[in-house]
């Protein structure tokens, strides 16, 4: 007997305790998810040449255990009037979301900070490949992570405009 009071006040307990799932559908009733949390892969922005830090040097399509990357590069423009370091530029990139597995191996081998794992991870369709994600698409996923978390390229390389060498004169 005393054993099933025990068990009646953890229950009784256990209902009057503040909840601790979120309700999906409702946006504003969702838990946040932490800075450190890892979601799809996203793509990130330089905002002071206005350009993509990617240049489809192909590294991650390469590690990548699921293949499910593929991307084409073509030559940056802004390279030629000395505007950027990166001689190429990524001219289309795409991502099959429903076949990553979240393991970051493509954030880590990349040497441009051109790929984040952002907090996107309510992306379900109907569709057989409607988890096909393009570059506008993955660029906007990684805009909004860089503004969230306030995201800097850890290579200082990556930083800004192309610095000039110390012996050409300035103009």
């Amino acid at each position: 007997m005393i054993k099933l009071l025990k068990g009646l006040m953890i229950t009784l307990s256990a209902t009057f305790r503040t909840p601790v799932t979120g309700e999906y559908p409702i946006p504003e009733k969702r838990i946040p998810v932490k800075n450190k949390f890892m979601g799809f892969p996203a793509l990130t922005y330089d905002f002071e040449i206005d350009e993509p830090y990617c240049t489809g040097c192909m590294v991650c399509i390469r590690n990548c255990p699921t293949v499910c990357m593929s991307a084409n590069m073509k030559d940056n423009e802004k390279f030629t009037e000395n505007k950027s370091s990166r001689k190429k530029i990524i001219e289309n990139f795409e991502i099959n979301l429903g076949r990553c597995i979240l393991c970051g191996i493509c954030v880590d081998v990349c040497n441009f900070d051109a790929i984040e794992m952002s907090h996107e991870h309510e992306r379900s369709k109907f569709e057989r490949n409607g988890n096909r994600v393009e570059l506008p698409e993955l660029i906007e996923m990684g805009t909004k992570y860089q503004q969230k978390t306030n995201w800097s390229p850890k290579q200082e390389k990556n930083r800004g405009t192309p610095k000039k060498p110390k012996d050409s004169p300035e103009k």
